[in-house]
Parts: C-alpha cells; structure tokens; sequence
C-alpha cells in the first residue's frame, strides 16, 4: 500500500487533483446558484406586480396608468396593481421605486414630471437618471395654446405680434410652479421672443381664463376641448411636433416657431439592473397593447394618445427630455414651491 504522506511526488499529485476537483465544484456551484435568477426572469411574472403612480386615484394619468396594468394582467397572468403615494410632484412615489428590489415586481408609472423635476428640485434621495430604467413609453398628452376670445388674436403669428406690442400685460394661467403648462410656456415665451405674466394656481384656472382675468394658457387637450369646440376658448395651435388627432385643423406652434414642441408623456420605469429579460418582456407586451385596436380605442376615449416606442429608444427619449427641460428651467430661474 503506498501513503500519499510518504511519497511526496504522489502526494502532490493529490493536492493537485483535488484543487481542480474544488475549483470546478465552486464553478459548478456558482452555475447552479445563477440559474434560479434566470428562470424566474424568463418566467415572469410568477406573484402581483405592483405599478406605483404618483397621482391621486381618479386623476386622469391614474385612470390611463390603470388601463396599462390591466392589460399587463391581462396577458401576464398575475394581477398589476396600482398603488397611489403622492405627493412632493410625484418625488415619493418615484423614491420608492428607485430604492426598490430591482426584480420586476415594482414598477413606477413615470412622466414628464420626472424629467422636470430632475432639475426643479436641488435636493432628492434619489437620481432619476441613475436610480430608474426606462422600460416602456405609454402615450402622450398634447397641449394646446388657447386665448380667452376677448384677445385680439386669431393665430400664433397675430398673437406673437400682439405680445411684442404689449410687453408684460398678457397673464399665462399655469396649474402650478414647474408643471408642464408652466415650462411649455416659457418654451414658448423663450423661442418666440414675449413676455408673458405666469398666473399660476393651485385649483382650476379656466374660470379665470374664460373670464379673461387671464389671457392665455398651454393645456392639455383634453382638458379644454370641450371649451373650445363651444366657443368659449380660442386654440391658436397644438404643442406637438406634428398635429393632434383630436384637435386635426388646429395648427402646430412649430408651423409659426420652428422647433418648439412640448407634451405631456407617460409611460413604465423600473428600478435600475431589472433583468434584461423582464425589461423586454414588459415593452414587447406594452407595444402590443398599443397596437390592438381596441385598446387603442380606450386610450383615445379619454383623449390621450398612445406612443409606443423600444426601450433603447425610450431611454433615450427620457435622457432628452431631461436635458431639454432641464435647459428650460435653468434659464427661467424655475425653482420648487
């Protein structure tokens, strides 16, 4: 019988043996440990998902954010439920996501608001940029540039003009410091070369607006269509790069101020290093909700539009509108209430 201990030659044989036999058992074992991440991103959803929105329940985007988790629980087959936090313009529901296990099961409904506020507000606990994944566009919500019928202006140019000879007398209703009637209109007032007086309010405004108390405003479209098919406010364009379904003979403010364009959008987030495979997932099924034709239809009832879009391209959308709005407010001196 030969003992390994009195042989050194065979002895280290052994050790060699066995150090390859550890290492290809660690590898073996890492291996195994990886797989059961993989398969529970190829097989998601396998529990609830929860899509938190930072709107009020009832509030138009919570009613269009619903509409999405419906489908998404639809064609998933686990429930996509909504859950409201709001408050400090969206910040706290956007915290909780970014700070949140980045598995696919908390997703954030992100808006234009997160572009803006990225700039908006000096100090967050948290990095858009850095701290959420885009995964998916959902719509947009275009504005239009609406005057009280008493004002003298009939068309973008006509009102340009009008501003020019009336520096600082023309009042601009906004639903709030920072708010996207507030930027869309120091857009506006930036590329078209006017002063105008921002008017902003906590509630609704268009009592003041149809009152002429305030002359002019950049709202979103379905908000004001029912004013403007009566009468009541005049829509001098849309804020959109091309022309709105629900508004088709309305001109864009682009037609008049080259390059000006500003909306409202929507669409999911995620916590940033969610699995590549549940990201794509998630848009291809979004898409295809965008797609139906019926689910299209639901959308455009409540006077939204739907905007499908890779989530590569959303990306970089965000990012761009981002630095865009970021931009805007900088030189508008735009700081937080």
């Amino acid at each position: 019988m030969i003992v390994p201990g009195r042989c050194p030659k065979l002895a280290g044989i052994v050790m060699k043996f066995s150090r390859r036999r550890c290492v290809h058992l660690a590898v073996g074992t890492a291996a195994l440990l990886a797989l059961p991440r993989r398969a529970s991103a190829l097989d998601y959803p396998t529990r609830p998902v929860r899509l938190i929105v930072g709107f009020p329940a009832g509030s138009s985007s919570d009613l269009t954010a619903r509409l999405i988790a419906e489908w998404l629980s639809q064609r998933l087959g686990e429930p996509f439920a909504v859950e409201n936090r709001t408050g400090a313009g969206t910040n706290i529901a956007t915290e909780s996501v970014a700070h949140a296990v980045a598995d696919g099961y908390t997703l954030l409904w992100v808006t234009h608001a997160n572009a803006f506020n990225a700039t908006l507000y000096d100090k967050l606990d948290f990095n858009f940029m850095r701290d959420v994944q885009p995964v998916a566009s959902v719509l947009r919500v275009p504005a239009v540039m609406e005057v009280t019928p008493s004002l003298p202006t009939k068309t973008v140019a006509e009102f340009i003009a009008y501003a020019k000879a009336n520096p600082g007398k023309i009042n601009m209703a906004t639903q709030g410091i920072g708010s996207v009637n507030h930027v869309a209109g120091e857009l506006f007032k930036s590329m078209a070369g006017v002063d105008l007086v921002a008017a902003h309010y906590r509630g609704s405004f268009f009592p003041d607006l149809l009152g002429g108390q305030v002359q002019i405003s950049f709202s979103p479209i379905p908000s004001s269509l029912d004013f403007i098919r009566a009468g009541k406010l005049r829509a001098l364009a849309v804020t959109t790069a091309t022309r709105a379904e629900l508004l088709p003979d309305i001109p864009t403010i682009g037609e008049f101020v080259p390059g000006y364009e500003a909306t409202a959008w929507f669409g999911i987030g995620a916590p940033k290093k969610t699995p590549a495979e549940i990201v794509g997932r998630l848009n291809r099924e979004i898409n295809s909700g965008l797609a139906d034709q019926t689910f299209k239809a639901r959308l455009l009832a409540l006077g939204v539009e739907p905007k499908a879009m890779a989530s590569d391209e959303f990306s970089k959308f965000v990012v761009d509108e981002t630095e865009k709005w970021g931009k805007v407010i900088r030189d508008a001196n735009i700081k937080a209430e």
